[in-house]
């Protein structure tokens, strides 16, 4: 499965469940579109795409709670106007970049899971800490899960699973990050991006990975954190969790090789460079004052 617009279309399955679990119907959906299209028409500050489609994946996002929309659509596009070490100079060529999309950082599975769910491998110790920037791992993982969005409404639908894959892991990852890294690494998952986050799943992780994520979780609300899953070195036991069919050979799965993945992902973040110049205007720029 690759990623065309055809993902778009949904199925009688799709909408059932976007009736019964996120309260849409024909008439509110049309209704939160118009209401949203007016509130921004009076924020032409934050630069946001007015696409139904766009438009779409925040209401789904929020279960159509318009007011927690516009908090998201709010902070959505602040954040990409004042972090532009994450979200600027978006070129796929750049070597550092295309280093980053070799060694293969952030990984979505084509396949969803048996729920309808993206599964999004992130590989956080594949690069080496003394040669590459966090923020440019930050912004590889960006590039492609902006990209994945903008192909499909499944994860604002379904949800994500991340799996967070540590083997390797070394005390120049840690070093790496640094609180305010984190504490924006968690307010994007959590208060900026239309994807439903079901869980944070840690494998390959040596023992004192809880004084880590301890750090992460002094910026997760309650839902976010009961939602963290520690593996260990336990493999199986991610398969309580997730489909193990799709799964790539390296985590157990029957989903093909990692590399397959990783190549799929270079090549189609490399193919998109025209749409990652053109997605890098759609951001919060401070009004000017007013003399």
């Amino acid at each position: 499965m690759g990623l065309s617009n055809e993902n778009i279309t949904l199925s009688e399955k799709d909408l059932e469940y976007c009736h019964r679990e996120l309260n849409e119907t024909e008439e509110i959906k049309k209704l939160s579109i118009k209401t949203l299209i007016e509130w921004l028409s009076d924020k032409q500050e934050l630069n946001a795409k007015c696409d139904d489609f766009n438009l779409l994946r925040f209401l789904r996002g929020s279960k159509y709670d318009i007011e927690k929309a516009k908090r998201k659509i709010t902070n959505f596009y602040k954040l990409r106007g004042t972090a532009p070490e994450w979200y600027e100079n978006k070129d796929p060529f750049l070597p550092e970049i295309q280093e980053l999309l070799r060694i293969g950082v952030f990984l979505p599975i084509l396949q969803r899971d048996d729920q309808g769910r993206f599964v999004i491998i992130i590989r956080i110790a594949a690069h080496n800490p003394y040669l590459h920037k966090q923020d440019d791992v930050f912004k590889v993982g960006l590039m492609t899960l902006d990209l994945l969005l903008s192909k499909t409404p499944h994860p604002s639908i379904y949800g994500v699973i991340a799996i967070f894959d540590m083997e390797g892991v070394s005390i120049g990852h840690a070093r790496q990050l640094t609180v305010k890294m984190i504490k924006r690494a968690v307010h994007s998952w959590q208060d900026c991006y239309p994807v439903r986050v079901k869980g944070l799943h840690f494998i390959n992780s040596p023992s004192y990975i809880n004084v880590v994520l301890n750090i992460f979780r002094r910026f997760m609300r309650e839902k976010l954190k009961n939602r963290i899953h520690v593996h260990g070195y336990d493999i199986p036991s991610l398969h309580n969790f997730t489909s193990k069919k799709i799964l790539p050979e390296e985590y157990g799965g029957s989903g093909g090789k990692l590399q397959s993945l990783i190549q799929f992902w270079r090549n189609t973040v490399s193919e998109n460079a025209d749409w990652f110049t053109d997605d890098e205007k759609y951001k919060y720029v401070e009004p000017p004052i007013n003399s």
